[in-house]
């Protein structure tokens, strides 16, 4: 959603007569408490019928962001919050803490384009990384792309898109303010100037090389004025040629039989082969192909949705090599042979295991140098082992602690890769790998002002409501005593098949540093244990992840880590979705919560922008048995008169994912129906999305206002 957030100009009769009318007016309500009081949020009398079942939604007016009501709502909520925040004596210290703490250098791993080496930088305080290019390991760098200087405020991030086959050119996209949508754009690798071409109204898209262009995916123009809440339909496949206007593309894909369907292309390393992905959510794949050296070669169908995932990792002539959960939930490597597929004939006849499945989930598998890197998670920590095409298991990559591993991918050229390492007290640092003699060797490392040294991380199991074991991190600086009394920060996710692994956070240590303690918990709906782990937190057994939640905090307040007075829960998009869900139903554990671009509308979610594919995780209003589930956790709807934890809920205006509507009905809800003294607060960002390439002075202002408010309702005394 758009929403322009700025002090409304009474130039009329009429605009004053209409800002009195939503603070001061009749059919108005909310709950004030002695510290805060809330502008007031007019409700109408708006119901849904779903299966003979009236259901009232009296915010639904909220859901028009441009409307200039939902305008003034916005600013005075805002004003509300920033009041509020504005009082708490140590605000501004935390943020020079956190500033303090951001000052360092930081780099992505160096990615090989030819004899060029192209890798991110950031100073330290720079809103966004940016690219250098430097020829060999020992060159000179200079700057490639810098976002920074594509907006005033640091609100343009960029993406690359990948380079196309002869090294020459490299297509990157710019994200605006947040947005998912993306204008891709083309530079040119020898003197790093854009050349003309231009593609717009793109999401949820790569650039997949092929001769002097690539495929893309995009969506028509928009309706004006919808452009960040309207439904996005017809995802389409297009090709675009170097140098010419985007009028000329060329139409490769579409299916107008199903217009909620995401579409997306990949071309082999050798650009032989076209693969088109599809998926009806965020689970589930189809692939089709076609042999692009064949002239007037049709797609066909190599492995048919969409109960299953598959992802292509590379080709050895007409053998593919696979990546797949068929018939294997903690996922395994299959050859097919696309020159001799027949998709008339049952799959089961056609490939071949190349690496069997194991114990333990198959994360990622990536290639290069003629080799194949495994990551796989065990207990949630990184595995990386090292295959030949043949399956034949060669190396196990070493890594410096337990922790997570990324990267290692390539071409069939390359003698060495390079990944990531980083943990919760181990610095995002950069090794490289060399194939020929198999040997990790650090390449460069952060200078982030930290001792891993004072810090503890443990990894507990503990009990859920259903006797399921749960894994769950803690980490704390040494010498805390476990008396119950400790500020903690319970962060979960538990969806879509997303594995929550150990990762360093300068942030943390604000809270780290003044005696707190953050826990992690992998809950059921995440994928660390596979497709099963998955399946068992999604559509009706969705109640799991929550009992999940609820049984972790039960735990570290049991075993005196903290205890009620003592604890914060934090969770982002899905996972404000799990806030919202478990203060409903057991908010005496917690102190403070922090639900963050959360879907709090169960039975709407599907009718904005791409809600719709979301429906193979959570399910949708439309089917009466996904409804009566849907219905017994919908935040938005369970919400009753009773004492809430201290909250801020947080969104953007510019958050085309999770529409911000979600946010502002919670809020008024809640708002309403608070009987405690804790405050209910919203805190709306600007120019802002979802979360992904928010400028880092974005992050530092949200960051300390959390932790503001966090610390101000346990009533603990920081250092600063």
């Amino acid at each position: 959603m758009y929403i322009r957030i700025k002090s409304i100009a009474m130039k009329t009769l009429k605009q004053i007569s209409l800002i009195l009318c939503i603070f001061t007016g009749l059919a108005v309500e909310a709950q004030n408490n002695p510290t805060v009081k809330y502008p007031m949020t007019r409700k109408e009398k708006v119901t849904d019928t779903y299966f003979g079942n009236t259901i009232a939604d009296p915010y639904r007016w909220l859901e028009n962001d441009t409307a200039t009501e939902v305008k003034a709502w916005v600013t005075a909520q805002n004003e509300v919050t920033q009041n509020y925040l504005g009082k708490v004596p140590y605000r501004e210290k935390i943020r020079q803490r956190l500033t303090d703490l951001f000052n360092y250098e930081r780099f992505g791993a160096p990615w090989r384009i030819g004899d060029k080496y192209l890798f991110s930088r950031n100073d330290g305080l720079q809103n966004q990384s940016v690219y250098y290019v430097q020829t060999g390991l020992n060159g000179e760098p200079s700057v490639f792309i810098d976002p920074n200087k594509m907006s005033s405020d640091g609100t343009a991030a960029i993406s690359l898109m990948g380079d196309s086959r002869d090294h020459q050119y490299m297509a990157y996209a710019i994200n605006q303010s947040g947005s998912d949508w993306q204008t891709i754009r083309v530079r040119k690798m020898a003197d790093g100037i854009d050349t003309n071409d231009e593609l717009s109204w793109v999401k949820f898209s790569g650039a997949a090389w092929k001769g002097n262009g690539f495929y893309y995916s995009r969506y028509a123009q928009p309706e004006k004025g919808l452009e960040f809440s309207g439904k996005n339909e017809n995802h389409q496949v297009w090709y675009h040629e170097l140098g010419t206007p985007q009028s000329r593309d060329i139409l490769v894909y579409e299916d107008k039989n199903y217009p909620l369907r995401y579409y997306s292309a990949q071309t082999s390393e050798d650009e032989r082969f076209l693969y088109i992905y599809i998926s009806q959510g965020t689970h589930g794949t189809e692939i089709l192909f076609k042999d692009l050296t064949q002239k007037d070669s049709q797609f066909k169908t190599l492995f048919k949705g969409f109960e299953n995932q598959f992802a292509i990792v590379d080709n050895i002539g007409s053998k593919v090599i696979v990546n797949t959960d068929y018939k294997a939930p903690n996922y395994r490597v299959i050859t097919i042979d696309l020159a001799a597929f027949n998709p008339e004939k049952p799959l089961d006849e056609q490939y071949t295991t190349l690496v069997t499945e194991q114990k333990y989930l198959l994360e990622t598998v990536s290639s290069a140098g003629g080799k194949l890197f495994l990551n796989y998670l065990k207990d949630v920590n990184s595995l990386v082992e090292v295959y030949s095409y043949e399956g034949k298991k060669e190396n196990t990559v070493q890594l410096p602690a337990l922790g997570t591993a990324a990267g290692f991918g390539g071409r069939k050229e390359d003698t060495e890769v390079f990944f990531t390492f980083t943990s919760f007290t181990y610095s995002s640092t950069i090794y490289r790998y060399t194939l020929i003699d198999q040997k990790t060797e650090l390449f460069r490392k952060s200078s982030v002002k930290f001792n891993p040294e004072e810090y503890i991380t443990e990894q507990k199991f503990f009990t859920s409501k259903d006797g399921t074991k749960v894994p769950m991190f803690i980490v704390y600086k040494k010498g805390l005593v476990k008396n119950g009394k400790n500020p903690t920060l319970v962060y979960g996710y538990g969806g879509f098949n997303v594995n929550l692994t150990p990762s360093f956070s300068v942030s943390r240590l604000v809270l780290l540093e003044n005696g707190g303690i953050f826990a992690m918990v992998n809950l059921r709906g995440g994928g660390e244990y596979g497709e099963d782990w998955h399946k068992a937190g999604m559509l009706e057994k969705k109640q799991n992840v929550f009992d999940d939640f609820i049984a972790a905090a039960e735990f570290l307040q049991k075993e005196k880590y903290t205890s009620p007075e003592y604890t914060a829960v934090q969770g982002g998009s899905n996972g404000g979705l799990l806030i919202g869900a478990v203060i409903n139903q057991r908010p005496e554990l917690y102190k403070v919560a922090f639900p963050a671009v959360g879907v709090m509308d169960m039975l709407r979610y599907h009718k904005f922008t791409i809600g719709w594919g979301w429906a193979v995780e959570y399910g949708s209003s439309d089917s009466l048995e996904q409804y009566n589930y849907l219905i017994k956790y919908s935040p938005i709807h369970n919400i009753s008169k009773k004492s809430y934890p201290a909250t801020m809920i947080t969104t953007a205006d510019h958050d085309d994912r999770v529409v911000p509507a979600h946010s502002f009905k919670y809020a008024a809800t809640l708002q309403a129906n608070q009987q405690g003294t804790n405050p209910t607060l919203i805190r709306i960002d600007v120019k802002a999305g979802h979360g992904a390439g928010k400028p880092l002075s974005k992050s530092i202002d949200e960051i300390t206002d959390m932790y503001a408010f966090m610390f101000q309702n346990m009533n603990w005394k920081v250092k600063y």
